[in-house]
């Protein structure tokens, strides 16, 4: 079976992976440079930043690749020699409005989501600001390093004999002959697979719309900014009022992120800057006193209630869906990519896909 895949993003990157071990041909095309737009410039969490806020379709999604990303990253550490980072630092979230949500919804899914008190946080977390009052701790959750998992995923996807894949190869449209999709236009002509899969992040509903089709995934801007300090300075992800730090194990310190709605621009503003600055001082008052050293605007693809489109769209056969993730990519990237494939593969599913299908807002035409 040969198999194109429209967008080179994590989600691009780890459904050509699936794919190609399973034994497809996979052609990957990519706009621009592999894993450039939302996954390398998200904080590479491996938890929705609030996860009792989501649906039940969200958090399936989430609870399989939390428990698969370590085995991911060992598995990509032996292919290729690059590790993706899969840091498991724990994650501590300060002064919540809603604590007694949270904890309620641990306790119905099992996760190990726990009330701490300020004390043990303070000497666990030394650079933490005073002032806070009350947190709760999920010890278990990972951040990955996204810039690092995209360099694994290409190295991995080079070695393998029935994978090409081709940057700056920006799609137009899509070909369509005899009721069905059959490949897709692009500036340097036509190509065509036995199915095509759309993976293309917040450009994903401009796309969709040469088919005459209206998908509510849009793009979303997120600034944020990026520190560098002691190796030891961080031990743990600590997110309070909208805003978090992710320590990476080289001391570099990550701060974001705004919510923007911009249409497709992507420059870093000033006002965000600021923004950002004072809301990393506020978690962290020694970050005064130390240099940003990147700041930067990436666009995550909007989807109502944040739930992704996974699946093929109806009346258009050959056509697949793997999109709309929202602030989520990189955490549901691994179950999205596995259910994508068992879908298109015809293999039993490793979730129940009717959450996820593209036919909830995408009907078949009469």
């Amino acid at each position: 079976m040969q198999v194109l895949i429209v967008g080179g993003g994590a989600i691009g990157l780890l459904s050509a992976y699936a794919l190609a071990e399973a034994g497809a041909q996979v052609c990957l095309l990519e706009q621009g440079q592999l894993g450039r737009e939302s996954s390398w410039a998200g904080g590479g969490i491996v938890s929705p930043l609030y996860p009792w806020r989501y649906g039940q379709a969200v958090t399936a999604l989430a609870h399989w690749s939390q428990d698969f990303y370590p085995h991911l990253g060992e598995r990509l550490l032996a292919q290729t020699g690059v590790d993706p980072e899969v840091h498991v630092t724990g994650l501590y979230w300060l002064d919540l409005e809603d604590e007694a949500e949270a904890l309620a919804w641990a306790a119905r899914e099992q996760r190990p989501l726990r009330q701490v008190a300020m004390t043990a946080v303070q000497q666990a977390v030394p650079p933490l600001a005073s002032g806070f009052s009350h947190a709760i701790q999920m010890a278990d959750v990972a951040n990955v390093r996204n810039p690092r998992l995209i360099k694994a995923l290409r190295a991995a996807l080079q070695q393998l004999p029935n994978v090409s894949v081709h940057e700056r190869c920006a799609v137009t449209g899509f070909v369509r002959e005899h009721g069905r999709i059959c490949g897709v236009q692009t500036a340097q002509g036509e190509m065509r697979a036995d199915q095509v899969v759309l993976a293309a992040g917040a450009w994903s509903g401009e796309l969709i719309k040469t088919l005459g089709l209206a998908l509510p995934v849009v793009p979303v801007k997120g600034q944020m900014i990026l520190y560098k300090c002691a190796e030891d300075f961080l031990p743990a992800m600590v997110l309070a009022k909208g805003r978090y730090a992710i320590p990476r194990r080289d001391g570099h310190i990550l701060v974001g992120s705004t919510l923007e709605h911009a249409e497709f621009d992507k420059t870093p503003t000033e006002d965000a800057l600021a923004s950002l600055k004072a809301s990393a001082v506020e978690l962290l008052p020694a970050l005064a006193g130390a240099e940003v050293v990147g700041h930067w605007a990436g666009l995550r693809p909007g989807s109502p209630e944040g739930i992704p489109f996974i699946g093929p769209v109806p009346g258009h056969e050959g056509l697949w869906l793997n999109c709309g993730h929202f602030r989520n990519g990189l955490v549901l990237a691994p179950a999205s990519c596995q259910l994508l494939a068992d879908l298109l593969l015809g293999r039993e599913p490793i979730l129940d896909p009717m959450p996820y299908a593209p036919a909830r807002l995408l009907p078949a035409p009469a």
